[in-house]
């Protein structure tokens, strides 16, 4: 099994929690986007549901493939949010926003009663950290963002190159116009600690820490997909 069969395993066996009359939140990313294809196809089979998805690349996939999609506005409470993440360890903490859209996934995920993280066995690990972590921040006062990053994290013990990502000739912009710096601090071994310390930075608008979100994970491996639960 290759890595987009697994993805697709997982997303199948998430779409098993989808229910007639549901409002979802859908994700980014390229699992993701294998839920949205799965989901695409019920839907022209006849279940009925209303989207409100976290980027505007999946909003585009979406309505190309048929999905009713609302905004947050429209459906400030969701049901159930299915979205990827770049890392998960055992207690359902994730790192997401590699592809970019930590800030619109995170509120999302915050209006939903319930998510679910779809994944393969490679996103599963010990201690978050080996994936960069993405900060997404206001372009105003950069230098001064990235510096105060800096310290916060050295007061935790973590350091490494905190890179503002780039896209083509030029600097990536999220959807809701902010930059992101990707951070390499390595092991995180306090993740509860460096969010509560990124969120009190004025520059930072978000950073990419899920902590206590998600309800379940679907991990797809060659042997099929498998349920995670928090661990204690």
């Amino acid at each position: 099994m290759d890595a987009r069969e697994m993805k697709i395993k997982a997303a199948e066996a998430a779409l098993s929690h989808v229910e007639d009359g549901m409002r979802l939140g859908i994700g980014t990313g390229s699992t993701a986007e294998e839920f949205v294809r799965l989901l695409a196809e019920r839907v022209a089979g006849g279940l009925k549901v209303e989207g409100v998805p976290t980027s505007e690349r999946t909003a585009r996939l979406c309505v190309e493939l048929g999905v009713p999609l609302k905004s947050l506005d429209e459906l400030p409470e969701l049901d159930l949010t299915i979205d990827g993440a770049d890392e998960v360890d055992g207690r359902l903490s994730l790192i997401k926003g590699g592809g970019g859209a930590l800030l619109r996934e995170k509120i999302v995920a915050s209006a939903s009663t319930r998510m679910i993280v779809i994944a393969d066995e490679s996103k599963v690990v010990e201690t978050l950290g080996a994936f960069k972590l993405p900060i997404e921040v206001n372009p105003f006062g950069l230098a001064a963002t990235r510096i105060a990053i800096e310290k916060a994290a050295a007061r935790l013990g973590l350091s490494g190159a905190i890179v503002l990502r780039a896209s083509g000739d030029g600097t990536f912009m999220t959807d809701g116009g902010h930059y992101i710096l990707d951070a390499s601090f390595g092991l995180i071994p306090d993740a509860d600690a460096l969010a509560s310390s990124l969120n009190d930075i004025p520059g930072v608008v978000e950073h990419g820490l899920f902590i206590n979100m998600a309800s379940l994970a679907i991990i797809a491996g060659p042997a099929g997909a498998r349920t995670l639960t928090a661990k204690e």
